[in-house]
């Protein structure tokens, strides 16, 4: 059953370990947490030290700060993932949904892709099973709108805006017309603003290659629902950004709602309604809820509870034996914010990986363990090719082509292996001699529609025979005419 955090985890009877030569090291989730903690903790242990286990459904690490990137067609979507048999020497993984956790037993369900779930025991737990984003329930929602959370999307938004451009070039009515080249984002965070920036500028190139349309028709509209966009950064920058992306026509609103989007009609909660073909939803990220599959306490907002050494601690602040955790899925104090949590950011995410991989190595050495501190070194983000807002130490504020050169080059370099690094760089490369792709790949998502239609077998054909159609041969015409009376004269009216 699930652990609440108002049950002390000192209440539940806690197995010893499996007694086992190399103790086992089973890591949940491969994401940046579990990839750098795992990579961390096996250049510090030997493989007579620790056996690692990575646990993931997904055969890669995403590096989502690229995302925005990818979808715009500036990085190929295969570099900003990093292969965790590629990444993670000397570790095992095994792909597959974590479904349970019973840590009193030391025990892990694990669900794959084809088979029967199993179950895996371990010594050490280590808890990156980051978020998921946060839905709400608005009608249409589920059915209409597409997330920007992982490189699949990033990839099935990209095609599918290319497509609608596509397709619009060849349809003549105007009210289907301006459905397709309606753009909604919906969220106005970092993710929201680069993926709306990015797409936006990828649209307006794709434009200049279509006489059909004119860059007016091209509707790109924000949806946010606090009164700021960016929080991340300072007003000022936030102000900038939001002054920048109304110069370049993209209609923004600020302290409202997405109320309903039913078959692409999108209704606001400041009473304006459209159409839309596309709704792409950023609008924040929850703990990912397996976690309210398990025994490990957690707070109120779904997170596993931390301290600042990212061990697993109850409501009293009782170390929970064996149990770490970090990044999205974690509540761990920021100790520059006293009374706040660490952000739930590749920043943070990063680093607490590295940090708790040096930590349990010190457990395992019988060493004492020490707290995570990061000061935030600042925030970056790109707003379309050549331009960008960073804030750099709180202070510094940067805008356009330097923030843009920041945001590559900080997040190229923080990008794991050299492999992945290398390939990004030379993309960028080849982009700006060679220009940006522009072709919809939308045939990616269902790959077997073609084939499916050329399996089906063609309606037999009805041929319906003509009464004056003629023989070929000209005897049988005459013997198969039949004879036709000459028809009577008229009589004369006088």
């Amino acid at each position: 059953m699930p652990q609440s955090a108002s049950t002390p985890v000192a209440e539940t009877a806690v197995r010893p370990a499996k007694s086992r030569k190399v103790p086992r090291v089973l890591v949940l989730g491969g994401g940046t947490v579990g990839l750098y903690s795992a990579r961390r903790l096996r250049k510090r242990l030997g493989r007579r030290e620790a056996a690692i286990v990575v646990v993931d459904p997904r055969p890669y690490m995403t590096y989502a700060p690229f995302l925005p990137e990818a979808a715009a067609g500036s990085i190929d979507p295969r570099n900003v993932v990093a292969p965790h048999r590629r990444a993670l020497k000397g570790v095992d993984v095994l792909q597959g949904k974590v479904s349970q956790i019973n840590h009193a037993e030391r025990t892990v369900e694990i669900t794959p892709e084809e088979g029967e779930p199993y179950w895996v025991t371990y010594d050490h737990l280590i808890v990156g099973l980051g978020s998921v984003a946060r839905t709400l329930p608005i009608p249409g929602l589920a059915e209409q709108a597409i997330g920007f959370k992982n490189v699949e999307e990033a990839i099935a938004v990209r095609n599918h805006v290319l497509n609608r451009i596509e397709v619009a070039s060849s349809t003549w009515d105007p009210e289907l017309r301006k459905r397709m080249l309606t753009f909604v984002f919906v969220g106005g965070g970092f993710a929201g603003i680069e993926a709306l920036a990015e797409l936006e500028d990828i649209a307006r190139y794709t434009i200049a290659h279509y006489k059909q349309i004119e860059q007016d028709e091209l509707r790109f509209v924000l949806v946010e629902g606090s009164p700021r966009i960016l929080p991340e950064v300072s007003e000022e920058l936030g102000g900038y950004t939001l002054e920048q992306l109304r110069k370049r026509h993209i209609e923004i609103h600020l302290s409202t709602f997405l109320s309903s989007c039913v078959d692409g009609h999108v209704v606001l909660s400041n009473k304006l309604e459209f159409d839309a073909d596309t709704i792409v939803w950023t609008a924040g990220v929850k703990a990912n809820p397996v976690l309210q599959q398990s025994d490990l306490p957690l707070d109120t907002m779904g997170r596993v509870t931390c301290n600042a050494a990212l061990q697993v601690v109850d409501e009293h602040g009782e170390i929970v034996p064996d149990a770490y955790a970090a990044g999205d899925c974690a509540a761990v104090p920021d100790l520059y914010n006293p009374g706040s949590f660490c952000p739930p950011n590749a920043q943070h995410a990063l680093r607490q990986g590295n940090h708790l991989g040096d930590n349990l190595a010190r457990v395992l050495r019988s060493a004492e363990v020490t707290d995570y501190s990061h000061k935030n070194i600042g925030a970056v983000a790109s707003l379309g090719m050549y331009k960008g807002v960073a804030q750099m130490f709180g202070k510094i504020k940067v805008r356009g082509f330097l923030a843009w050169v920041l945001h590559r080059t900080y997040h190229v370099f923080a990008m794991p292996t050299v492999n992945r690094k290398l390939r990004i760089m030379a993309g960028w490369t080849g982009s700006l001699l060679l220009r940006r792709e522009v072709v919809p790949l939308g045939a990616l998502h269902d790959p077997r529609a073609e084939f499916r239609a050329a399996s089906v077998p063609p309606k037999p054909r009805v041929v319906e025979e003509k009464s004056d159609e003629q023989p070929a041969d000209p005897a049988i015409a005459a013997a198969a005419k039949p004879a036709v009376k000459p028809a009577a004269k008229k009589k004369s009216a006088s």
